[in-house]
């Protein structure tokens, strides 16, 4: 009994005493701090919510965005003239509704980013960046491969309600694959940014290839006003210095696709094979953009040749867009400040041995931002007109209203 009894002493003088350390502890640095230090906290900023350590060496930003859009008479764009005879389908959906989970683990430098899209159960991003040095950074995973502005530029930040005619017929949307990539800033005009991946070429969720050729990209962009564009559509920050930029970028794959989304490999109109290594598809586009005091503008110019290995037949696609937004209240004092109005024209040609086929688009929209492109509300219209040497022109005029939400 009595070592029992003493057991018992000692197992609750040693709860007392941890129970009482923290106060002795807090007592002793009463000088410094009344509190101990916390291992984490929570904040929200413009990326979401943070979560991060004291260190800082560990940091997770949890976002959300949701897209809901009207619109008249279809929402889709159309491919061929028989989507002009489409009957009237207006429509009310939730077009996107995403979870984004990014940060940096280990080292500040050490970064990691995951999108899902929770109305179709997709995982669409997933990757690992290494960024340590500006002049040369490393990127492992699947995302949006920085082929062209409008594609790279987040659904929520463009100036219209959705991407041109040129986005289905040019994009390489998401593959997997590995990629190096900096800036290159020896100050002034001086300014270069750089692109280049090994990438599997099967799009989206591929988990193999078809066959042992890659798909190899690369991107050089000259910021000649010494500092880039950022990816971003309009100039919601009212930049007080101009900047500009040319950029080239180019693409080479043979896989069974001629394009891609994110439901992935797929084929344009006409190609309707789908044999492993089929169609070979080299590409390259030319590309512009300008801020400077609410005025943006962008550019793509875009060549793309299709060889079928199988029939041995090639065809050469090209288009291209032209894009300007303003902020008008900067010269007009009854320009509402929050608004913003933006055009769009673009004309893609899906055979370039066929001069007259043309399909065209032409569009005006406004943006109201509540709180810029994390909260806005977007109305569009717009005019497709499809041409044909053999068929009598086709017209469509579009309406879409569209509300963006990110928290």
């Amino acid at each position: 009994m009595r070592i029992l009894t003493a057991s018992k002493l000692v197992v609750l003088g040693l709860i007392l005493f941890i129970g009482l350390q923290p106060t002795f502890s807090q007592e002793k640095d009463s000088t410094k701090t009344k509190v101990e230090k916390k291992e984490s906290f929570l904040n929200h900023t413009s990326k979401g919510f943070i979560l991060k350590t004291e260190d800082g060496k560990y940091e997770m930003q949890i976002a959300a965005r949701l897209q809901l859009r009207f619109a008249l008479p279809d929402d889709q764009d159309p491919i061929t003239f028989a989507d002009f005879r489409n009957q009237d389908q207006r429509v009310f959906k939730i077009n996107r509704a995403r979870l984004k989970v990014g940060g940096h683990a280990y080292q500040p430098w050490i970064k990691y980013y995951f999108e899902y899209e929770l109305s179709r159960s997709l995982l669409l991003d997933y990757r690992v960046m290494i960024e340590k040095w500006p002049w040369l950074n490393f990127k492992a995973g699947q995302w949006k491969v920085e082929f062209t502005r409008e594609r790279f530029i987040s659904s929520g930040d463009q100036q219209m309600v959705d991407r041109s005619l040129l986005n289905r017929k040019f994009t390489v949307d998401r593959q997997q694959g590995v990629e190096i990539y900096g800036n290159l800033d020896g100050g002034g005009i001086a300014n270069f940014n750089y692109w280049a991946a090994v990438l599997t070429g099967m799009g989206i969720g591929a988990t193999q290839n078809d066959d042992d050729k890659m798909m190899y990209f690369g991107r050089f962009q000259w910021n000649f006003l010494g500092r880039p564009v950022p990816f971003s559509g309009g100039d919601l920050n009212i930049s007080q210095k101009p900047a500009a930029i040319i950029a080239i970028a180019g693409v080479t794959n043979t896989s069974p696709y001629t394009r891609f989304s994110t439901s992935g490999g797929g084929n344009l109109s006409g190609y309707e094979g789908t044999n492993d290594g089929q169609y070979t598809v080299k590409q390259y586009q030319i590309e512009s953009a300008f801020i400077y005091k609410g005025f943006s503008w962008s550019s793509e110019f875009h060549r793309k040749s299709i060889f079928d290995n199988f029939d041995e037949i090639e065809t050469k696609l090209g288009g291209y867009y032209l894009t300007a937004g303003y902020l008008a209240h900067q010269a007009l004092n009854f320009w509402p400040e929050p608004l913003e109005i933006a055009f769009r024209y673009a004309v893609v040609n899906p055979d370039l041995n066929i001069t007259s086929n043309k399909q065209r688009e032409a569009a005006v929209a406004f943006n109201w931002f509540f709180a810029g492109h994390k909260s806005k509300l977007t109305t569009e219209l717009t005019r497709f007109t499809f041409e044909d040497k053999d068929l009598p022109q086709d017209n469509e005029l579009r309406f879409r209203l569209q509300l963006d939400i990110s928290f």
